[in-house]
């Protein structure tokens, strides 16, 4: 099966390269955006004035918005699984390469637990604005609060390792 991915897909190799470059940008700089230009100022407003009726609005809208934007992000992440071990496969790659190990350990140890949490928190349970829909304002609070600990923790070092990723995909 190996041998039969490599031969009919490894003409190719450079176009597929292409896509999962191309779909890692879109995964880690979407949401590096979002984050760093609409949520992190609206969100350090709301801890400074957490009371304030008008931030609380800005802050439930950008949030929404956000939980509806992270999707292009949600796309791109499936599509980075699909191509990056098809380019494994069909470069030969194996894992007593130094760079590839490292990037498996970060796309495993913290991309993939990362992304089945915010995937929860902005398409199912977690989504702020069905939960709003449903009228269950002191989960949607509890949910703001998660998921605004959720970025703290987690953007940065997604920022960081993304960028540390497409790095080593340049060897």
């Amino acid at each position: 099966m190996i041998e039969f991915i490599q031969t009919t897909l490894g003409p190719y190799y450079l176009y597929i390269k292409f896509v999962h470059v191309l779909f890692v940008a879109m995964w880690v700089f979407s949401t590096s955006v979002a984050y760093a230009f609409f949520v992190l100022p609206v969100m350090k407003a709301w801890r400074r004035n957490p009371q304030d009726g008008e931030v609380i609005v800005v802050r439930d809208w950008v949030m929404e918005r956000f939980d509806e934007g992270v999707l292009y992000e949600h796309i791109a992440f499936p599509m980075v699984l699909i191509t990056g071990p098809l380019l494994y496969v069909i470069g030969g790659w194996n894992t007593g390469v130094g760079w590839m190990d490292l990037k498996l350990l970060i796309l495993i140890g913290l991309f993939i637990p990362v992304e089945i949490v915010d995937y929860y928190m902005s398409h199912f349970g977690g989504n702020k604005r069905k939960i709003r829909e449903s009228g269950d304002l002191e989960k949607y609070e509890n949910y703001m609060h998660f998921h605004w600990w959720f970025f703290l923790v987690t953007t940065p070092a997604v920022m960081i390792y993304g960028v540390l990723i497409m790095f080593f995909g340049n060897y």
